[in-house]
């Protein structure tokens, strides 16, 4: 939910009013701002939670201290019972991480379990900023010397401060310098990572194959996330790709929307007759959910593909390829629900892509294992920066259930031979035996499809890149130069990097897109 923006040191309050506007899209049902003598804190707001209370910045009972924030904190009511001394405000999910934090001090979120980004400031110059260890909500910064800026998006910053930008790292809580001393300075501390260590080195299995009990505990993890992952005070439903992931979140959440009483909505996207919408359309029809579909035109992907360029904020071609049918889905979507469910995360824990069962490097647990945790930290990077923008373009939030903390706990203490293919074995033969009780037969053993080519949208792109390249070359256009230590690695990519530019063009990408950058 939501956008923020904060400000540290001296506070230039038109900037950072232009800076709010920008991202309004993130949260279109309100707006609020509060300015101290070294902070000025600014709030978009898509309520989510305590609709009509929970409006930000929130203050302590004092009015000494106040906090924006942009996500969900999925054990807010467990918080809640911890500080039982303490008289609420609002029923808001965000003001139990704030509370916590100004009883126990930064050092107390790692025991805060969601997807956020925080910012807090205290009338005596103490202040918190902080991002989720996965880095699942954005966050970015620019250290300009005089005053340290934070916002969620790219495109929140001025024109003349974007070379200073920088994607801010998950896990990470940064305090600003008291008054008296550089309070734009500020200090860095790690307060959680991405993967835990003790789940990092590869578990060994007794057993070549697991039990029920195994499959059993997969389902009742996995299932409680995605409860967990419902929670709202709004309608909530789930993306459909017509792959198994999002078959799974959706076979759950329609147990618990019919437990309510309720008809679970989804939604899906794909040209006529494509592979992606026909499976998502089967998936509805066996959980008898509230299905609606988005057949989009060529015309209607060729539309979109700038749009969605400047709104991932990224070049990346997977990545646009998938934004553009996601944004239009996001469009449709917001029209009946505020917050969907996706699969996203769930092939970085149960090793579902080819590639790490086509090279021999990955072939032992060490190195699948190894290779899974790298992933999970690098998504922020990719697919969660997809995943975020092209629903919150809309005022609508994305929520992540594979990549709950505790899922991630429980799935990669798994061995990780027994995610491993052979032996008769597919790519996530676990997880597919988990759910062969709750899934569509046909759905639980589809091979796996990129997004943009299983929903038709890769071809008409691909057609689109070929047109925009000819036509470059009829002006003579160059393509554009390395830069910063990256590379341009196709026709496509050159394309999707012009667009980026227009919008973008003081951007640093090494500083803000990372692994990417540099691969």
């Amino acid at each position: 939910m939501c956008g923020i923006v904060a400000a540290y040191g001296d506070i230039d309050p038109d900037k950072c009013e232009r800076m709010l506007a920008r991202i309004n899209h993130r949260g279109p049902d309100d707006s609020g701002r509060i300015q101290l003598e070294t902070a000025w804190l600014g709030h978009q707001r898509l309520s989510i939670m305590d609709v009509t209370g929970g409006k930000q910045p929130i203050a302590d009972e004092t009015e000494s201290a106040y906090v924006v924030g942009n996500g969900e904190i999925y054990n807010h009511e467990d918080i809640r019972d911890t500080l039982s001394e303490v008289r609420f405000a609002t029923d808001s999910d965000t003001e139990s991480a704030f509370r916590l934090v100004l009883r126990d001090g930064s050092a107390a979120l790692y025991e805060v379990r969601g997807m956020f980004a925080l910012a807090m400031a205290h009338t005596d110059g103490h202040g918190v900023v902080a991002r989720d260890p996965i880095g699942i909500k954005p966050l970015y910064w620019a250290r300009l010397g005089n005053v340290t800026l934070f916002a969620s998006e790219l495109r929140a910053f001025d024109e003349e401060d974007q070379p200073k930008v920088e994607a801010f790292p998950p896990g990470y809580v940064w305090s600003p310098g008291l008054p008296g001393t550089d309070v734009a300075e500020g200090t860095m501390v790690r307060f959680a990572d991405a993967v835990p260590v003790q789940v990092r080195p590869a578990r060994y299995a007794p057993d070549k194959s697991w039990d029920e009990a195994v499959l059993s505990q997969v389902r009742m993890v996995l299932s409680d996330s995605v409860r967990r992952h419902m929670m709202s005070d709004v309608p909530v439903g789930v993306f459909l790709s017509g792959g198994l992931d999002s078959a799974i979140v959706a076979a759950v959440a329609a147990k618990v929307a019919d437990a309510k009483g309720e008809r679970l909505p989804t939604f899906a996207v794909g040209t006529e007759g494509s592979a992606d919408l026909l499976a998502a359309r089967a998936v509805a029809e066996y959980l008898g959910t509230d299905h609606h579909e988005i057949i989009p035109t060529a015309e209607d992907l060729e539309e979109a593909l700038d749009e969605a360029v400047t709104v991932i904020e990224h070049f990346d071609p997977a990545l646009v390829r998938s934004a553009v049918p996601n944004l239009l889905l996001a469009r449709e979507a917001v029209k009946h629900v505020k917050v969907v469910l996706t699969g996203e995360g769930a092939d970085e824990l149960f090793a579902g892509y080819s590639y790490v069962h086509e090279d021999p490097a990955f072939a032992t647990p060490d190195a699948l294992q190894a290779e899974l945790v790298r992933s999970i930290e690098t998504l922020h990077e990719l697919n969660l920066q997809r995943c975020d923008r092209t629903t919150m373009n809309y005022g609508l939030e994305a929520r992540v259930p594979f990549l709950d903390a505790t899922v991630m706990e429980e799935m990669l203490a798994l061995p990780a031979e027994w995610k491993l293919m052979g032996e008769g074995r597919t790519e996530k033969q676990l997880l597919r035996e988990a759910f062969q009780d709750m899934v569509l037969d046909d759905i639980l053993w589809r091979g796996k499809e990129q997004f943009g080519d299983g929903s038709g949208a890769g071809e008409v792109l691909a057609e689109l890149v070929e047109k925009e390249k000819a036509k470059e070359g009829a002006q003579g256009a160059e393509a554009p130069a390395v830069e910063n230590g990256w590379d341009l690695r196709s026709d496509e990519e050159i394309a999707y990097y012009r667009t980026w530019f227009r919008t973008f063009s003081g951007v640093k990408p090494n500083r803000t897109l990372g692994a990417f950058a540099t691969a």
